[in-house]
């Protein structure tokens, strides 16, 4: 987006995911191991995934992710919509769409490894916004936001209807439990070997029984939830409604979503790892409202002093994710804090470790910030 038209909202808040995808989160768990009382244990459920039905605070970071990259889109997209020529976008959607994905296969599909073997095709969150991204731009650019509303609904209950009434082979039919749910089976048949988890043992593909997230089917309802961030961007770009008004409507919107999502959730359970239409309802409200709280306080009352360390996250949150997915800055830290260990104890070396990896990464992203570097697809 062009400096101008930046929501300044939207690279705090992106920064606050990013801030606790990257920067918190990996010094939560050996701050518990180290603390060790239950009463921490029991704090750390805000920083864990369900293990299957329900959702807590930590499943709302990848969705948010997803939802903010359709946040930017109006913004991004609006001359094309307007009229502008529109020659060189499908060049740079397929760039963006391949350059996700190659970086999702470098944080999550073992393409490093260089094993042909435990080559993983879909398997990370920033290959489920390349889906997301791609669909919800043509849908913006080519139709109306009453449509793109249609289509959304088509989907959430596409998918659900599919996970409902078709049956293959034992899976599916109303059964959402984690080895026979349809989405399981469709991963299993059309990915195969490729799959996260999956190797081969005497020509024959295992599936690791710890690995049920799902993506196939899901795709359905990764492109909903980067739809509903667009929604949310063109409110915020709507130049008949004041700024008040704005923070309100998203307000209400998310508040809508959760409750449906909720409700729906008697019928179809909330499951992040199968990306369910109930899931989404619910994430994506949780998403309105978080995004209507951003924009109220740092655009409405225009309240942003101490935010620039988020903005530094949230302006470079594609470098920050790949930073920390991809380089072990562990080295790095036991080299400087060498000896240290025999003072404190191996549990609390272990949240040094884990803290030090987080501010490099931060001393890095800011240095980049300072120099208005900042990694583009």
């Amino acid at each position: 987006m062009k400096t101008k038209e930046r929501l300044m909202s939207l690279d705090v808040l992106r920064g606050l995911d990013l801030f606790f995808l990257v920067g918190l989160e990996s010094v939560m768990h050996p701050l518990a191991s180290a603390i060790d009382t239950e009463g921490f244990h029991d704090f750390m459920w805000n920083f864990s995934h369900v293990e299957w039905e329900g959702f807590s605070p930590w499943d709302l970071v990848m969705p948010l992710f997803l939802f903010m990259s359709g946040v930017s889109i109006p913004f991004a997209m609006s001359n094309y919509r307007n009229g502008a020529d529109k020659s060189g976008l499908c060049q740079r959607l397929l760039k963006r769409v391949a350059l996700l994905w190659i970086f999702g296969m470098i944080c999550q599909g073992n393409l490093r490894g260089l094993d042909p073997d435990r080559i993983y095709l879909y398997s990370n969150t920033l290959q489920t916004i390349a889906v997301g991204y791609l669909f919800t731009v043509i849908f913006y650019l080519f139709t109306s936001w009453r449509t793109q509303a249609g289509i959304a609904v088509l989907l959430l209950l596409g998918y659900w209807g599919a996970m409902k009434w078709v049956t293959v082979d034992g899976f599916g039919g109303g059964n959402y439990t984690p080895d026979l749910n349809l989405a399981e089976w469709i991963d299993r048949t059309v990915l195969g070997r490729f799959r996260d988890g999956a190797s081969v043992e005497d020509g024959v593909v295992q599936f690791a029984p710890w690995y049920r997230y799902t993506w196939i089917l899901s795709s359905l309802n990764f492109i909903v939830t980067v739809m509903t961030g667009c929604f949310a961007g063109q409110i915020l770009r709507h130049v008949s409604f004041k700024p008040n008004q704005k923070a309100l409507l998203l307000a209400v919107a998310g508040t809508v979503l959760v409750a449906a999502g909720w409700l729906w959730n008697i019928e179809f359970p909330v499951i992040k790892k199968l990306w369910t239409s109930s899931m989404v309802l619910v994430s994506s409200g949780y998403c309105f409202l978080l995004m209507a709280v951003s924009y109220y306080i740092v655009d409405v009352k225009g309240l942003r002093r101490g935010t620039e360390w988020l903005r530094v996250y949230g302006m470079n949150s594609i470098m920050a994710y790949m930073l920390a997915q991809c380089i072990n800055f562990r080295s790095v830290a036991h080299s400087l804090f060498y000896g240290v260990e025999q003072y404190i104890g191996p549990a609390w070396y272990q949240v040094l470790m884990a803290a030090s990896c987080s501010i490099i990464i931060y001393i890095i992203l800011w240095r980049m910030y300072k120099l208005r570097i900042f990694l583009r697809v």
